[in-house]
Formats: C-alpha cells, structure tokens, sequence
C-alpha cells in the first residue's frame, strides 16, 4: 500500500470551531501516521498538494440501506438475490462518492457483503452490519399485507433471501433464538423494532414493538457479544422503555419530548435521526410504489422531525447522522446535512457524521478524525465546510479526493 503526504491542506478537526491552515498529514500502511503544522519530510510518499483545500474525515452515516433497492420494501422480498445484490453494487460506490467512507447498515446487508467490500470486489464504504432486524409480528420488520394470514414468516436463519431487510420473531425463546443467528451471521450490532413505522403496512406509528422482558433479552444477547442494540423508534414511551432495558442508540425519534430526551442525556444513550427520508417519502413515495397507508404515515412523523433535534440539542444528547433512504432517492443522502443546518451549527451537524458516528461505532481513535493512529479515512474538498455545507451536499462533486483506509478511491485532482 502507497504511502501518501497531503501538503499545504487546511484541516477540519471536528472538535476544533476553526479549520488549522497549513497542515501536512502522513498516511503509510493504510493509517494516519503523522500529523504536523511544519512540512514533513518522506522520500517514499506520493506528495499530493492540498492547495488550501480541506482536508477532513471521512463520513460516517450510521442509518443506511444499501439493499433498499426499491421504496416500496414490502415487495422487494421477491425480487431474485442476484438482481438485489447488483442492483446495491451502485448504490453502494455511490455512498462512498458522496465521501461516506463507513455506513452502518441498519437491516439487510450480511457478511458475504461486507467482505466483498472489504477485499476490494465491491467499491463501497466500510460496512458495519446488522444482519435483519428484528421484529414482532405486525410490526416495522414484518412486510406481509393485511390480507397475508396463510404464510408464516420463516425463523429459519438460513432461509432467507437477499431482499429481505427484517425478519420476524415473537416470544423470549425465538428472539433469543434471532439475536444468536444474526450475530452468527456476522452482525456487527442487533437491530429490533421498538416501535410502530411509516413504510410498514400493518403497525400505527404510536405502537410499542417488543415487551420489555423481550427487549431485555435482545439486548443480553447482544451483551454477551460485546456488542450493542439499536432500535427503530419514535414516540417518547417508546424512546424510554426501550433505553430503560439497554438499548443505546434510538433511531429516527422524531416523537420524543423533553422528559424521555433527558433520561437519555443522563443513560448515556445516543440518537440517530433520519430527517431527509421523510422528506423524500412526502415528495416521491406515492411515484416510487409507496403504499397509501405509508404515505399517510409520513406527516405525522415529518413536522416534528425538527423540533425533535431542538430537544436532543437542548437535552444534550449525542447526536449521529443517518439518513434511512430507500430505492432512488438514496441519492439525496448527503441532503441531512442541510436539512439539520436549520438547527445545529455547521460543526454540529459534522460532529454527527464523525467524532460522534465514530462512539457510536465503538471507533473512537480509528474513525471520525485526522490523528495519528486512525485509519487513514479522508476527504479533500472544495471549500470550508464550517462556512458553507454546501460543499457536502450533492453527489460529491466538490469533493476532489476521496481515500478510506489509505486507498485513493477518488481523485479528481490529477495528481
């Protein structure tokens, strides 16, 4: 692996309110070797000169799909494995276009993916996995229409297809049962259905998903792994029993309330709004095969979407970028940030696609900065980003070099 020097760069440091001009960083053997304000002096490296560019982290999206090749889920189970997977080879060298250089996926993508990725058969960003996520009957996870009542979901852990993004299980032995066969599978983390969700035909948003004697046993399981539980939900009630029995990290929240965000803040919990896909849903779903019932769902959860980041923000809890897109309108991915710039500043907003992305990953020192040590995770831009989000917004067309893990895997600069 190429060693490489960025010279003249001006480098964003999220926990920094500034960017630090003039920095020269050192990559050999995939990881930031060095870091310094004086030039650094290598008679092997392949010198690349910034030119007052910005050089920062790679971005971290903690809520994606990559085998959400279409809107509308419920059908995609039928799809053949094979055109699910080609189709997610795009989408996927897409995501790390936009310079997300590690996606965690939050229901779908299995092992065999991951390693097509990480030995280089795939172009995509670092793929922390959930396996399916887990769900009760009737709930987020299960896709089967009202009129469905002769075909059982299978719990056989081999029997599934590629399209499916969920599975379901009811009753302490079976989760029990879910958890072991996902993390088997290779499940980097457990994801379950705490509550009800747009997208899913059957459960009513203000629904709870599993008991909690159910919830605590996911989140044992996932314990005795020395992994963690993410949920899908959205009220305050849910919100807090899920947190009461270990889950750490909410996603999307858009219904909590200043209560339940405190006891948050004060678990040490984390959030994971998914702002840009309610958005998308309003404007396309209804054109892409969302059901009706789904596209009646999304008001209720897309007001208060905002508003939710005012009482994390306020309540202290910590913040991760995701975005939840589905099918075509994975493209508007890097659109979160714009939509969150209404309420947190520019350095917030990237603070949740880097340093706190990284806690949540449990990749606090590898991911999420430029510093000795870390995977060699970063991005070249057009533009200072503190000042104009602008720059991340797209499909990447201001980013000039993209490299995870010491490996140029774009250079608009011709060097």
């Amino acid at each position: 692996m190429a060693s490489v020097l960025f010279k003249n760069a001006n480098l964003l440091d999220p926990l920094q309110a500034d960017l630090l001009e003039g920095r020269h960083v050192l990559v050999e053997d995939g990881v930031i070797k060095e870091v310094s304000d004086k030039p650094i002096a290598s008679a092997s490296a392949h010198a690349i000169d910034a030119a007052g560019r910005t050089l920062m982290p790679g971005l971290i999206d903690l809520h994606v799909h990559v085998l959400a090749t279409q809107l509308n889920l419920s059908t995609q189970g039928v799809l053949p494995d094979a055109l699910v997977m080609m189709r997610a080879v795009p989408i996927m060298a897409a995501m790390l276009r936009r310079g997300f250089t590690t996606v965690r996926d939050a229901g779908g993508a299995g092992w065999g993916l991951k390693c097509a990725v990480n030995e280089g058969t795939v172009k995509g960003p670092r793929l922390f996995i959930s396996g399916r996520a887990i769900s009760q009957t009737g709930g987020h996870g299960d896709p089967r229409p009202r009129s469905d009542h002769l075909r059982p979901m299978s719990f056989c852990g081999c029997c599934f297809r590629a399209g499916d993004i969920g599975r379901v299980a009811d009753g302490i032995d079976d989760v029990r049962k879910a958890v072991r066969q996902e993390l088997q599978m290779g499940a980097d983390q457990i994801k379950m259905m705490a509550s009800g969700g747009v997208a899913s035909p059957t459960d009513p948003i203000a629904s709870y998903g599993y008991s909690e004697e159910e919830i605590r046993v996911i989140v044992d399981e996932a314990a005795s792994r020395q992994t963690y539980v993410m949920a899908h939900s959205y009220t305050a009630d849910a919100i807090e029993r899920a947190i009461r029995n270990g889950v750490r990290t909410i996603e999307h929240g858009n219904l909590v309330d200043e209560r339940v965000a405190r006891y948050m803040a004060e678990k040490g919990a984390f959030v994971v709004p998914t702002l840009v896909t309610y958005e998308a849903l309003a404007n396309e779903g209804a054109d892409y095969g969302l059901p009706p019932d789904s596209v009646a769902k999304i008001a209720t959860v897309r007001t208060a979407g905002l508003h939710s980041l005012e009482i994390y923000k306020k309540a202290g809890v910590k913040i991760g970028y995701g975005s939840d897109l589905l099918g075509p309108s994975q493209r508007l991915q890097s659109d979160e940030f714009r939509i969150r710039a209404e309420v947190l500043t520019p350095q917030e907003v990237i603070q949740c696609a880097t340093t706190t992305a990284a806690e949540v990953l449990n990749q606090v020192g590898q991911l999420g900065r430029i510093q000795a040590g870390a995977l060699a995770d970063v991005l070249l831009v057009d533009g200072n980003p503190y000042r104009d989000l602008s720059c991340l917004l797209g499909q990447g067309e201001r980013i000039a070099l993209i490299m995870k893990g010491g490996v140029i895997e774009h250079n608009g600069l011709g060097a």
